[in-house]
């Protein structure tokens, strides 16, 4: 019986840990939200009619969760950058690694870039982050420690938490 019960409890433990977030990366932001940590999601989302699944940007001081996905295109990458706060896209290209607003053809699948809750300083900051020949690499760790510094208003996302 005891041997029922531990095999019982050893296939729950793999079926459910199967379900569990993929971690990838952690690091500091230097922002007040604290450090950050990257898991891969096991839910899709859908954007220009593609699957993708995302990344997960969690932070210590807040309970905001960012969704990462990206697309490769011709000559550049994009990440797209979803919050309930917030929505943009870094683009990755042979010249430079930087922000960009979503372009209008996301409305349809819900996502825009929010004027008011944009920091437009900043924006225009991470309009060129890098400047690379390595664009093919993963950047969602520079997405992580800058996205928070786009964000109008941070200190109602401390507060919540």
């Amino acid at each position: 019986m005891k041997r029922i019960i531990l095999a019982a409890v050893l296939i729950l433990a793999v079926s459910l840990s199967s379900y569990a977030r993929r971690f990838v990366a952690e690091g500091k932001t230097y922002s007040v939200l604290g450090n950050y940590k990257i898991e891969v999601d096991d839910k899709y989302v859908m954007i220009n009619g593609k699957q993708h699944k995302p990344f997960v940007i969690s932070y210590d001081n807040s309970n905001l969760e960012v969704r990462v996905a990206v697309e490769m295109e011709k000559g550049c990458k994009k990440y797209y950058v979803i919050s309930d706060n917030l929505c943009v896209q870094y683009v990755s290209n042979r010249h430079y690694f930087g922000v960009e607003l979503l372009s209008k053809d996301l409305e349809k699948d819900g996502f825009r870039t929010s004027d008011s809750a944009l920091n437009k300083n900043e924006y225009f900051h991470q309009k060129a982050i890098t400047s690379h020949q390595g664009w093919r690499r993963d950047n969602t760790k520079l997405i992580a420690a800058y996205y928070p510094m786009l964000l109008n208003d941070v200190e109602n996302l401390i507060a919540a938490k």
